[in-house]
């Protein structure tokens, strides 16, 4: 690949990325007149009707009480456009061909924009509180929009069929296709991640919408509003009470790892090559005893997270508390990769 080709594909990437995140108002003209094109595009007469919605929540609420749509038209607007783009890029192009070209455009956006996607889609059929499997087969119909930004950015410069789906992506989020009627979707007006991409906020939702549709997230985590409203108020007892190992980890993060044992009064009792035990004494109750564990994968980021494992107050090793919680004898727990 030539230096022009390659400056290329880095600023098409680069302004697909910037699709996939933007937030605030969609540009409503510049949409709608997208999925006229797209209609045309596929053959299709131009909608009687175009809807929108502040969020994806809210658009599945219309479409529940919506009549006289019609049957779904995405194959016809989305998929199969897609498919003959795609297959007519693979053999002009090769296998090996594609897959350096997909390899350099869509798939640094694909793990970002399908982890985002996924939690959206189970946001809104919790929020949803209606027959989960209707929502999720009208969630199903939906073009992705800006979260369509791994394919779309494949295709950038290739595909003229697409260029309805394209303007709507660049100008608008999610869109429900149908015979006499679509709904689209505002973007979304907050998003908050890590430096690995992950949903991620410590003091609001990580994903918010302009109707109060919203998500909360720890570095990727799904938590509760509440669950983050609490933690400003944190307390080493309130830490050890919680059973949920991953809540704690992240608690443990917020009020940080030092500050933990220091209040605690905490001992350091043992350390192998599993992790370190610590003993936190208690005068009204059993000890708290706790085996510190990193793991050997890094994030994405390149760090790596610290596990805290609450094991029975007896434990006197490392490697016996690790074990324990594989239901093992510490001569047992010989782990190919620790982890």
């Amino acid at each position: 690949m030539g230096d022009t080709e390659m400056n290329r594909v880095i600023t098409t990437a680069d302004k697909w990325r910037a699709v996939a995140a933007a937030t605030g108002p969609a540009d409503r003209a510049a949409a709608e007149a997208g999925v006229r094109l797209a209609y045309r595009s596929a053959g299709l007469a131009e909608p009687e009707r175009i809807l929108w919605a502040d969020s994806p929540l809210a658009a599945v609420a219309l479409l529940q009480d919506l009549t006289g749509t019609g049957r779904s038209v995405r194959d016809e607007v989305r998929t199969r456009p897609w498919a003959e783009e795609r297959r007519r890029l693979h053999d002009a192009l090769g296998p090996a061909g594609w897959a350096a070209h997909w390899q350099t455009t869509g798939a640094p956006l694909w793990d970002l924009t399908r982890a985002l996607v996924d939690r959206m889609r189970a946001g809104v059929t919790e929020a949803a509180g209606a027959d989960a499997a209707d929502v999720r087969l009208l969630l199903l119909d939906a073009v992705l929009g800006q979260h369509d930004a791994a394919w779309l950015a494949a295709f950038d410069g290739h595909g003229l069929r697409l260029a309805g789906l394209v303007a709507v992506a660049e100008h608008a989020g999610w869109w429900w296709p149908y015979e006499n009627a679509v709904v689209l979707c505002e973007r979304p007006v907050e998003l908050h991640r890590d430096e690995a991409g992950r949903l991620d906020r410590g003091d609001g939702p990580a994903l918010a919408f302009r109707d109060g549709f919203a998500l909360h997230a720890w570095r990727g985590m799904q938590v509760s509003a509440e669950f983050l409203a609490g933690l400003t108020d944190l307390t080493p007892e309130r830490i050890r009470k919680e059973e949920n190992a991953e809540l704690r980890r992240v608690m443990l993060e917020y009020y940080g790892y030092d500050r933990y044992l220091a209040a605690s009064g905490a001992r350091h009792e043992h350390s192998d090559g599993t992790g370190v035990l610590w003993r936190i004494e208690l005068a009204d109750d059993e000890d708290v005893v706790m085996v510190e564990v990193v793991n050997s994968t890094p994030e994405p980021d390149g760090t790596r997270r610290t596990y805290w494992l609450r094991v029975p107050p007896r434990t006197r090793t490392a490697r016996e508390g690790v074990a324990w919680t594989f239901g093992l004898r510490p001569e047992e727990y010989e782990p190919l990769v620790q982890t």
